[in-house]
């Protein structure tokens, strides 16, 4: 697995790990997929679609929905097996020099530039700064530049006209933004937008949806780029379940229903970030204001209350495999208030409180 020698960071130590085998029965605080999903009428949109198996995936239909969802022309498009797929396809098929990637985030795209043979910078944001960005700590010869927003583990939302500065002649800027749809009004997102040159917006429906098994996400980016990443892509990439969610999930109907559990997980962390702040004593800190359905917390012996909380039926997710976070970091997925009230008096036992 790729790890950066001098800090041992594990890229690829994602959070499902803390889930499986024996973590199977824990209840989970580590993995940032919405609770009780997918919902009953998408599973039967993906049933229906098990009828055509035997033919070939057919991606038009599924193509132009998100297309019509965002306003774009469908060349602008490209449907992916999760966003996970899209970082290996930027980083073998772009033709890049100096790729910069902003910490702390999401660490597949660097795994995927490492394993492309890249030599990857790292724009390391500071907890000082409430990890907001500084366009000017990117480097300016950067021709390719990987930003979360909101961000995966610090739940920073940057604005869209901070990450719109970052954006020349020359660079691909790739925005992730696997969480918008979890962030009321999406706003700051710039799916959607052609006057930022350069410009590619990655998007995932597998966390508001719960399809982190179906994998399925999309790309959007100038026709060019669009036909370039295609051309990387194997056949038939995304399967017809997956396609079917997709056309589902862009629908007017489910993007309502997205945007109402957008409000509810924001009332849902105020009130898990409540709760926590009675644990400042206990030296807890929590990186505010957080735009996610997750929270980043520093503590003490934050191995040692893991470990606990485990013990205790929680599992969480570990900070320090994320470059810029060392081992005093824990993200917390934001869940439903009676999941939080458990959670927060095993916290207060695994702290001692």
């Amino acid at each position: 697995m790729p790890t950066d020698p001098g800090t041992g960071h594990d890229l690829r130590h994602h959070g499902d790990a803390e889930v499986r085998d024996d973590g199977s029965t824990l209840v989970d605080l580590a993995v940032n997929v919405r609770a009780d999903t997918p919902p009953a009428w998408l599973r039967d949109r993906m049933a229906a679609s098990l009828a055509g198996l035997a033919a070939y995936p057919d991606g038009r239909a599924a193509r132009a929905a998100v297309a019509a969802r965002h306003g774009l022309g469908v060349e602008r498009v490209l449907l992916t097996a999760g966003a996970a797929e899209a970082f290996v396809l930027l980083a073998r098929a772009l033709k890049v020099s100096r790729p910069a990637v902003v910490h702390p985030q999401f660490t597949e795209p660097e795994a995927a530039l490492r394993d492309a043979g890249h030599t990857v910078d790292r724009v390391l944001l500071r907890e000082s700064d409430g990890f907001r960005l500084d366009p000017a700590a990117v480097p300016q010869d950067a021709d390719l530049v990987v930003i979360g927003n909101p961000t995966n583990p610090t739940s920073v939302l940057h604005p869209a006209r901070t990450l719109a500065r970052l954006a020349r002649p020359g660079r691909t800027l790739v925005v992730d933004e696997a969480f918008m749809d979890a962030v009321p009004g999406e706003r700051e997102a710039l799916a959607g937008r052609t006057d930022v040159p350069g410009l590619v917006v990655l998007r995932s429906l597998t966390k508001t949806w719960g399809l982190a098994g179906l994998r399925i996400g999309y790309v959007l980016a100038a026709p060019e780029t669009v036909a370039e990443l295609e051309r990387a892509q194997p056949l038939w990439p995304v399967s017809t379940p997956a396609l079917a969610a997709a056309e589902a999930c862009v629908s007017p109907a489910a993007l309502a229903e997205a945007e109402e559990a957008a409000r509810a997980i924001a009332a849902n962390r105020a009130y898990l970030i409540a709760g926590l702040r009675d644990f400042t004593s206990h030296g807890l800190r929590v990186v505010e204001p957080a735009d996610a359905p997750f929270v980043l917390v520093r503590v003490p012996d934050a191995a040692g209350v893991r470990e606990r909380l485990r013990f205790l039926g929680y599992a969480t997710r570990r900070g320090d495999t994320f470059p810029g976070l060392d081992e005093e970091w824990l993200r917390l997925a934001v869940r439903d208030r009676e999941t939080t009230e458990g959670f927060l008096r095993a916290l207060g036992r695994a702290l001692g409180a």
